[in-house]
Parts: C-alpha cells; sequence; structure tokens
C-alpha cells in the first residue's frame, strides 16, 4: 500500500493548480477583451463578396487590400479593361500573396516578383506597387488576345514562370476583386478600417495616393477641392443638399475631407449614369481598401456609406436620408 503524500506535498500541489487556473483565467480575459475591442477578432480583416448574390467572397488583409486598389488603379488608368486586371490580381496572389516582398528566387522582387537583372527596373523601382502594376500592364497589352485567352496563359506570357499552370488557382478570388476594385459590383468590397501602425494618415497623404494610383486627373486643382470642402457646410450648395450620406457629421473638420469628383475613367465611353456610377464605386472602394493604411475613418457615395468600426465596417444606407444623394463625387474622411 502506498505511502500518503506529505501534507506539505499536497498543499504545494493545490497552490500549483490554483495558480495555473488563475493563468488561464487571467489569459481569457484578456482575450475577451481584445474580441470586445476589435470587433470579434484578433487581426483586421478585409472582405469583397460577390455582386451576384451567389455566396462567393474572399477574405483577405488590409495589407493585401491596399495593394489590390492600386493595381486595379493603375490598370483602369491604363484604360485596361477588368479582365486584364483579374489577371493582375491573379498574378500577384500567386507571385507575392498580393504582398511587397523584399526577396524571391534569385533577385525577384515585389508584387510580381520582377528581377531587375531581367530588365524590369531598379530594385527601388519594382518596390514601389504603382511602377511594378505598370510595367506588369504594358507587358500585358503586348500579349495577342490576352482578354481571350485562359487566365492562366495571359499571366504566363507575361511572367514565364517555371509553373505555368499556377495562376488559374486564384482566378475566382481575382474576379470578385476585379470586380469590386474597378467599380463594377457596387458595395461588395469592405474593411474593418481599424487604422495601421502608419504615419501615412490625413487629407494630404489621401490625395498623394489617390493621385499615385489614378494619376494626376484624378482630382481637382487644391483651390476646386478647398471650395468643394467649404461648399459641405453651406446650406445653399446643391450637393450639400443632395448629397447629405457625403456630409461631415458635426464633430468632423471640413479640413479633414478629400473630395474626389466622379468622373468616367479612361476609355469608358460616354459620360452615362452607369459609367459615372461605375467610377465612383471604384474610387469608394480604393479608399476602403486603403482605410488601414491612411487611417480613413468614412466613405461616402450615391448614398452608401461605410465606416470604419470593427465587423461594423460595411457599407450601409444612413438613417439621416442619405438615399438622396447624388452621383457627383466620392467623399473621404480621415481620422487625422
Amino acid at each position: 500500500m502506498p505511502e500518503p503524500s506529505p501534507p506539505s506535498r499536497r498543499r504545494r500541489g493545490r497552490l500549483l493548480r490554483r495558480g495555473s487556473a488563475l493563468v488561464v483565467l487571467v489569459s481569457l480575459a484578456g482575450y475577451l477583451a481584445v474580441q470586445y475591442l476589435t470587433g470579434g477578432t484578433g487581426a483586421p480583416r478585409c472582405e469583397v463578396v460577390s455582386g451576384k448574390g451567389d455566396g462567393a467572397s474572399y477574405e483577405f488583409t488590409p495589407e493585401q487590400a491596399a495593394n489590390a486598389a492600386t493595381i486595379s488603379a493603375v490598370g483602369t488608368s491604363r484604360g485596361m479593361p477588368e479582365r486584364a486586371v483579374a489577371i493582375a490580381l491573379a498574378t500577384a496572389l500567386q507571385e507575392s500573396g498580393l504582398r511587397n516582398i523584399t526577396h524571391g528566387d534569385r533577385d525577384s522582387l515585389g508584387l510580381f516578383q520582377q528581377r531587375p537583372s531581367q530588365g524590369w527596373g531598379t530594385e527601388e523601382q519594382i518596390m514601389d506597387p504603382a511602377y511594378a502594376a505598370g510595367e506588369f500592364y504594358k507587358h500585358l497589352a503586348k500579349v495577342p488576345d490576352y482578354t481571350r485567352l485562359p487566365l492562366t496563359v495571359a499571366a504566363q506570357r507575361v511572367q514565364r514562370s517555371g509553373f505555368p499552370d499556377a495562376y488559374a488557382k486564384h482566378e475566382p478570388d481575382a474576379t470578385l476583386l476585379a470586380a469590386a476594385l474597378t467599380g463594377r459590383a457596387a458595395a461588395t468590397l469592405t474593411c474593418e478600417g481599424r487604422p495601421g501602425a502608419t504615419p501615412n494618415g490625413g487629407p494630404d497623404a489621401v490625395r498623394a495616393a489617390l493621385v499615385r494610383d489614378f494619376g494626376r486627373d484624378v482630382l481637382p486643382s487644391a483651390a476646386t477641392q478647398m471650395r468643394s470642402s467649404e461648399s459641405t457646410s453651406t446650406a445653399g450648395s446643391t450637393d450639400a443638399a443632395s448629397d447629405t450620406a457625403a456630409a461631415p457629421s458635426p464633430t468632423t473638420s471640413a479640413a479633414h475631407n478629400v473630395t474626389v469628383p466622379v468622373q468616367p475613367g479612361t476609355g469608358s465611353g460616354a459620360a452615362s449614369e452607369a459609367s459615372v456610377r461605375r467610377r465612383g464605386w471604384e474610387l469608394a472602394h480604393w479608399a476602403v481598401a486603403n482605410s488601414a493604411e491612411l487611417h480613413i475613418e468614412r466613405v461616402a457615395f450615391a448614398g452608401r456609406e461605410w465606416v470604419a468600426g470593427g465587423r461594423a465596417g460595411a457599407w450601409r444606407t444612413p438613417a439621416d436620408g442619405g438615399g438622396r444623394a447624388g452621383l457627383s463625387h466620392v467623399r473621404i474622411i480621415t481620422g487625422q
């Protein structure tokens, strides 16, 4: 028969068990606090859903969203069709996971794993997402009938990868992203909008990023921009009366607004309502995709509004009558 444990050993065992239980409880409390403060997830996320209502969706990070938005904007600004944007996005998903990485096979770099030694540009240029996307589209445009080719074939004609069939598996996600980021599928891209650990906030940073991705014609002159911001607080303004959803909140300074006029993009054809609406959603989705990087808190267009804040960061129709909003501009409100 075994001897009973000494009382001191039993007490130490109980203390250890109680201490372990306390550590678990403290850890659980910390986890639940993080879940509560971040809207139910420990890491910020973005999501794009199908505009067809078929349940298809793709979840990704704010970093990936910002890079995807740049790839799309560079493409449409060059007059490239949605199919070209989908090819570019699928390529970047395969090559880098839509991350601007500083390493790869041999001297490959960046979103598309382009190689300085193969004439794609300098290391500094390739690490600029807008430049890298432009180089991809320049080469894609030289591929005969690329819009009619299978996506993986068109991508391979540009990339000349050792895995020519690898791009095909990314086509569904790239197609969803392209539909949203080119504006064809309205209100289908959302992000939580939690600010990233970057200093790149404020209206000046937003304007600089818009010009970087879309070109200088995306914004009016500084004087026009100032008049447009001032008009949001003028009761007699046509835009202020017809764009309730886009107006700044009472606690938001007009200095934090960026007003982007909506005109059909390059190659969009006549300025029909459909083309204007598509251009507006392209700009609005771009802003949401960059919300974490640029500390954007609110985006409004065509009677719909996105507001940063955990899982609530989804497009909605404001209860204050914002459904009357027009299509003349996208309003972006920053937190700085």
